[in-house]
């Protein structure tokens, strides 16, 4: 059942350095296999919110062998999913389990809905629904500290970095 209503990209109130990097999001979006679409999810604890080419927008960075790239790559849409610091548990099962291996969104105990007609979860407290605009790989030559590149990469498996603008903002 939803139970969330939009909300302006002013009006959110949360610190991402809280939301982001201390309790975690869900990278959640839809691909078609085998003829019917389907949803996988990551979580992420690096990325950000701002303005940039007179958008609100969100960052959000992947590594190239995350099952979930493959999703985001597919769909011009994605959901960016907060949980307000709960589901701890199932952030961790959802950030270590791959999708290729098992459903891992049924095992989670998390369901599945959504908005816009985006994939997310109805236990989330806030949810982004994000239009891709800008991909890149992080290339070693662009790395000002080396040793930040060499401590981070030392398998050389840039992140993409995804630029998506914010459509909506859904909270509970």
């Amino acid at each position: 059942m939803n139970q969330f209503h939009s909300i302006q990209p002013s009006e959110l109130q949360n610190s991402v350095f809280q939301t982001i990097g201390k309790e975690w999001m869900l990278i959640t979006a839809e691909k078609e296999i085998g003829g019917r679409m389907e949803a996988n999810t990551m979580t992420a604890s690096w990325g950000g919110l701002g303005h940039l080419w007179n958008k609100e927008v969100a960052f959000v960075f992947i590594r190239p062998q995350r099952y979930t790239k493959e999703f985001v790559d597919t769909s011009d849409r994605f959901s960016l999913c907060f949980f307000g610091g709960d589901r701890m548990q199932e952030m961790t099962y959802l950030g270590r389990v791959s999708g290729r291996d098992e459903d891992k969104i049924q095992k989670s105990g998390l369901k599945l809905t959504h908005l816009d007609g985006v994939p997310c979860f109805e236990e989330a407290t806030t949810v982004l629904i994000c239009r891709k605009l800008y991909v890149q790989t992080l290339r070693e030559d662009c790395f000002v500290d080396t040793e930040l590149c060499n401590a981070t990469y030392p398998l050389k498996d840039f992140h993409d970095v995804y630029v998506a603008e914010i459509e909506h903002i859904y909270v509970r």
